[in-house]
């Protein structure tokens, strides 16, 4: 019998760290704490970012625009985001975003189900504190993509 989620908190930069495709998440919260419900990241975007074009088949995705500015891509819809804004991908549509102007995005992101986050963290180097990576940090591309299908999500671009 699965475990039912105890009460708990976290506060900022209490978070794991790692670095993801030339970002930095912050894990907020596992599935594991939500009894699968929901996990949260937050992240640090750079400049110029933009996540690929992709879709998934087993969660809806939630995104809070904290700082900068990032246009989304929800299927047909394009939105501009400032800090305050908040955007629904629902799963089986294709989305992404990508980072506006000279300076970083902090986006805090949803998904549920639970599960996604742990491609991410599979796929990712360990932070030592949150910041944007090194230069030399790279996320590996052919174990993200080889993973991607396993866990529901198909890359278009």
């Amino acid at each position: 019998m699965e475990s039912l989620p105890q009460a708990f908190a976290l506060a900022s930069g209490e978070g794991k760290k790692y670095w993801f495709l030339g970002t930095v998440m912050e894990v907020k919260v596992m599935g594991e704490q939500t009894g699968g419900l929901f996990s949260i990241l937050e992240e640090i975007d750079p400049p110029e970012f933009a996540a690929p074009l992709h879709i998934h088949h087993k969660e809806d995705e939630y995104f809070y625009v904290l700082e900068g500015e990032a246009t989304f891509t929800i299927g047909d819809q394009t939105i501009s985001a400032k800090p305050g804004t908040f955007i629904f991908a629902p799963r089986d549509i294709a989305h992404m975003y990508k980072v506006e102007g000279t300076q970083p995005a902090k986006i805090l992101s949803m998904l549920a189900p639970a599960g996604l986050e742990k491609l991410f963290i599979e796929c990712s180097v360990s932070a030592a504190d949150y910041a944007l990576p090194p230069d030399d940090i790279e996320t590996d591309l052919e174990k993200l993509f080889g993973l991607a299908a396993d866990y529901g999500v198909e890359v278009l671009e």
